[in-house]
């Protein structure tokens, strides 16, 4: 037995995106698993561990989506250096599993013709097979081992088939401790990619043969979701019926949660003597953790979407449908998915504009990706829209707030979109590159695989809260708290405090676009994440004795004028009310100016949105 296999077998996954790797990363590892990323790079890095029925553990490597180890991508670079035995700190993988879709091996063919050449032990793993195999697909997987030197395991990640025939083909390969043959890889010229071109085209003419009986309904479905007006069409709908589930079928779950903090709050009130501690449980951390934990059922309402949609193969369909759209706006074709990562959270959609090769695309799509609305703008625009937007229906069919809300996402696409036809227009002129991808084939969600994300999505919140909102909503509530009113004082206490200086101090800024005090006090917090101006909020009207536990929206429905309200939706639409966000463009740029040029755009346009709908509404009476 080698050294490396006593102590570990590293395995590396490697395949074409959308091949199903990440699905068999997850089959093979389940919970076992961390995420972390790799050293002196920004790319994320996932590895997970399992135990063969001998005991003897094994190291999975989870790589970046890959067409060939000619990488021209940050995430691409990393693929081809962990497979060469290239990264700092990292050894070569004893193993190489190259993950395929069954239903489309033509380029993958290409890329595990260079694996060959890398020498180390290789396993094909044919993914999806239960896909081609009812498309009527007839793969002669012996001829193609004996074709490709490797051996090949049929697999259905999704529903964990042919797990076992992996392990145990792997776990042979690294106790022969045989390698394929030399390093001999290198970086290939134009006549080798085109030899290479011509021996996996033969090689799929040799081994894969066309469908007896072709899957005419992929064919029939893509005619209509990809059709040119009818696929825009349905796509919008897709769209408009998600935001009208995230009011309506999470407000049940939502007044729940929200009573249950009230009767925290008046309970924990009754029984702890009147002082400093109580308010703080109260005023502080009940109503500021609750009035944000309260949002919890729309985001994760949001997230079953997103999941089903890419668990289905429709993500890539409206990718196929946007990019002409986005190659108008001066958007590079792979921006799609950053974007649209976008919307659960800027910072993975701006770390992975990684698969965009050209700078300047890469840096576009960078600037706007923070204007897609991020889930952690949902609190926020829920409880403005709960507050001053009646829940009526429109035409007797549609709910108003869903429509709303609605409205308020394709507001951030549109800006997106025009901030990103003006910087390619007149401040980096080029032609885009066009947009390259393979349609998977349709598949059946996973109801695992959906659990498993919406309890990951649901824990990282629930994290945030406790580390994020929480310090800082203590933080609030002592500025809100102290000083105390002097004697003979005859204002609310709140306006003597640190908070009410400093909102008082600043609020004449904000004072054209209606902004009161307590709003501006709110956006400082709000800065390290939007989601805490609603936690600000809720302390500050709470320890003003303006609000009872649980009952903010209505508080400021009473408080604010509709201008006001519409104002900060506004201002919400544009503005970097988040330092992390910031922080990753730092990190992925290498510099300072492109966060700086981005939190100066963006605070323009969120005072010049707010300025315009505040002086609109108060011109029409609101």
């Amino acid at each position: 037995m080698s050294t490396a296999f006593a102590a570990a077998t590293r395995v590396a996954l490697v395949g074409n995106p959308n091949s199903g790797k990440t699905a068999l990363f997850n089959a093979l590892t389940g919970s076992r698993q961390k995420v972390a990323n790799y050293a002196g790079v920004t790319v994320e890095r996932k590895e997970g561990h399992l135990t063969t029925p001998e005991g003897r553990t094994i190291s999975v490597l989870d790589l970046p989506g890959t067409y060939s180890l000619r990488a021209r991508s940050p995430d691409e670079m990393v693929t081809r250096d962990a497979v060469l035995g290239r990264l700092a700190g990292e050894t070569p993988p004893d193993v190489v599993v190259c993950v395929a879709d069954a239903t489309n091996l033509r380029l993958v063919l290409r890329l595990i013709l260079e694996l060959k050449q890398v020498g180390r032990p290789l396993v094909l793993a044919l993914n999806m097979f239960d896909i081609a195999q009812r498309q009527g697909l007839r793969i002669d997987i012996e001829g193609l081992s004996r074709e490709i030197g490797a051996p090949i395991v049929t697999t259905v990640a999704t529903r964990k088939r042919g797990i076992e025939e992996l392990v145990a083909k792997v776990d042979e390969l690294a106790r022969s401790g045989v390698l394929n043959g030399p390093q001999t890889w290198r970086e290939p010229d134009a006549g080798e990619i085109r030899s290479a071109h011509r021996e996996a085209q033969r090689i799929m003419k040799a081994h894969v043969l066309p469908p007896e009986r072709p899957d005419t309904w992929t064919a029939k479905i893509d005619s209509v979701l990809l059709h040119p007006v009818w696929g825009l069409v349905i796509l919008t709908a897709i769209m408009f019926v998600m935001f009208q589930a995230v009011f309506t079928w999470a407000t049940p779950v939502a007044d729940l949660i929200d009573a249950g903090f009230a009767w925290l709050a008046t309970t924990v009130g009754q029984i702890l003597p009147p002082g400093l501690l109580t308010d703080l449980l109260t005023n502080g951390i009940i109503s500021g953790v609750g009035s944000v934990l309260v949002f919890l059922p729309q985001i994760l309402i949001l997230f079953f979407f997103i999941i089903m949609l890419e668990d289905t193969g429709y993500m890539a369909r409206a990718a196929f449908l946007l990019d002409r759209i986005m190659g108008g706006a001066g958007l590079h074709g792979r921006a799609f998915i950053p974007l649209l990562s976008s919307v659960a959270c800027a910072i993975p959609g701006i770390m992975s504009t990684r698969v965009i090769d050209n700078k300047r695309d890469r840096l576009t799509t960078i600037l706007v990706a923070p204007l897609m609305t991020c889930s952690a703008r949902i609190p926020v625009y829920t409880l403005i829209i709960g507050a001053f937007i009646p829940h009526v229906k429109v035409w007797g069919l549609f709910n108003l707030p869903g429509l709303v809300m609605f409205g308020l996402y394709a507001a951030g696409i549109v800006s997106a979109l025009v901030v990103a036809f003006v910087i390619r227009t007149f401040f980096w002129r080029g032609l885009v590159e066009p947009f390259l991808m393979e349609l998977p084939a349709y598949k059946t969600p996973d109801p695992a695989n959906i659990a498993r994300n919406l309890w990951q999505r649901a824990n990282i919140f629930l994290n945030r809260a406790g580390r994020i909102i929480l310090p800082l909503m203590v933080l609030v509530w002592f500025l809100s708290t102290f000083p105390y009113p002097p004697a003979g004082a005859t204002g609310p206490a709140i306006d003597y405090s640190f908070a009410g200086m400093i909102g008082h101090f600043i609020q004449p800024i904000f004072a054209p676009i209606g902004f009161s005090w307590q709003m501006t006090v709110a956006l400082i917090p709000g800065m390290a994440a939007r989601e805490v101006a609603v936690a600000a909020l809720g302390t500050v009207y709470a320890v003003g004795g303006e609000a009872d536990p649980g009952a903010l929206s209505a508080t400021l429905a009473h408080q604010w004028s509709l201008a006001s309200g519409l104002a900060f939706l506004a201002w919400y639409i544009f503005a970097p009310q988040c330092a992390a966000t910031l922080g990753v463009v730092k990190r992925e740029t290498n510099s300072w100016k492109w966060p700086a040029i981005m939190f100066g755009y963006m605070v323009a346009l969120a005072y010049l949105a707010a300025f315009v709908t505040y002086q609109v509404a108060h011109a029409l009476g609101g």
